[in-house]
This record gives C-alpha cells, sequence and structure tokens, in this order.
C-alpha cells in the first residue's frame, strides 16, 4: 500500500489559502488602519511616544514596528520615539509587559499590542497598565480576541491560524508604518528642517 502524496504546488497553495483569508480582514479593515496610522503620527510629531509588545509569535512584529517608527531606514528623518517591551524569560505570566508599560507609558503615548492565538494572557495586563497611565491602548489579535479585546480601547482581529496571524501581525505594522509617513506634513520632520 502506497502513501498519498502531495504535490509541492498544492502544499503550497494549502499554506497560502490561510493567509489570504488574514490578509482578507486587512483589507477590509484598510481604514481603520489608516486612521490608526493618522493618529500615531500625529502623537509621534507632538513627541508623544510608542509603546509596543507581541507575545512569542508577534514578538518580531513588534520589535520591527519600534524600529520602523525610529527611522532606521530612512536617516534624514527625524527618529520618532519608540519602544519594543521584551518579555521576562523566566516567565509568561505578563507580569514584564506590565511593569515596563507601567515605568514608561505617559498620557497620549500608544500603546500596540500584538497576540496570536492562545498567546493573549501575557499582554492583557499591560492593556490595563496603559490605559491607567493614559495611554492609548490598540490591540492585533488572532480571530478570538477575548480578554485582550476589553482591556485594549480598540483592536482588530485577524481571522487566520498561529502560522498566518502573524504574519497579517507584519503586513499591518507595514501598513501603519506606511500610514504614518503619508500623514507627514510636507517638508517637515526631516532633520534640518526648522519646523520638525
Amino acid at each position: 500500500m502506497c502513501a498519498l502524496t502531495v504535490s509541492p504546488a498544492n502544499l503550497v497553495r494549502g499554506h497560502l489559502n490561510p493567509l489570504d483569508r488574514t490578509l482578507a480582514v486587512l483589507r477590509h479593515r484598510a481604514e481603520l488602519l489608516a486612521r490608526w496610522g493618522g493618529v500615531l503620527g500625529e502623537r509621534l510629531r507632538a513627541g508623544n511616544r510608542l509603546l509596543t509588545a507581541g507575545d512569542d509569535a508577534s514578538a518580531h512584529a513588534a520589535r520591527y514596528f519600534a524600529t520602523e517608527t525610529v527611522g532606521r531606514d530612512d536617516p534624514a528623518r527625524r527618529p520618532f520615539a519608540a519602544l519594543a517591551l521584551g518579555p521576562d524569560l523566566a516567565s509568561d505570566s505578563g507580569e514584564a509587559f506590565a511593569r515596563q508599560v507601567t515605568a514608561h507609558a505617559r498620557p497620549r503615548d500608544v500603546l500596540v499590542l500584538l497576540a496570536t492565538p492562545g498567546g493573549e494572557h501575557v499582554l492583557v495586563r499591560a492593556a490595563e497598565e496603559g490605559r491607567k497611565a493614559g495611554a492609548t491602548v490598540w490591540a492585533l489579535t488572532g480571530p478570538e480576541p477575548g480578554p485582550l479585546a476589553s482591556a485594549a480601547e480598540e483592536t482588530l482581529s485577524l481571522r487566520g491560524t498561529a502560522a498566518t496571524v502573524p504574519v497579517g501581525h507584519l503586513v499591518a505594522v507595514q501598513l501603519l508604518c506606511a500610514a504614518v509617513e503619508q500623514a507627514r506634513p510636507q517638508g517637515r520632520d526631516h532633520i534640518g528642517d526648522l519646523a520638525v
């Protein structure tokens, strides 16, 4: 009896189909992402900060978000204040994220939390502390937002699997960064400009 094999092309399609569903949510919620990007850009230009954190699978997207917000790829642009919060590697209780938010969040900062299916629990306390500090708290979650959606002010829930949701988070972060840049007033935010 021989085992059935899946062709390489069908294997690739099998991975891409769930990603299509994840990206479809981003297309559908484009106005929300554009609004978030506009608010974030306005706050950053006013001297407020971006704080971001992700659970295990979305930690890379959170670090990327902070790096791009600082302006790694555009040395002519004035760097904006952004900080990616890190987990306590000895514990996944979420207290490390919450304590960092308590230490760093200020009124009108923006806290963006990224959680994949099953990873939300480590970010709920961070959201609560962010709101207590007066920061604006947004969450990017998987298909079942759960308690993080209740703790955040606004949530964008992505359909998908544990593999596709983190990819969707990375795409959402790229879109937010593009919206921040697009919202930039002409002739402003560049090093050497009088009005930054």
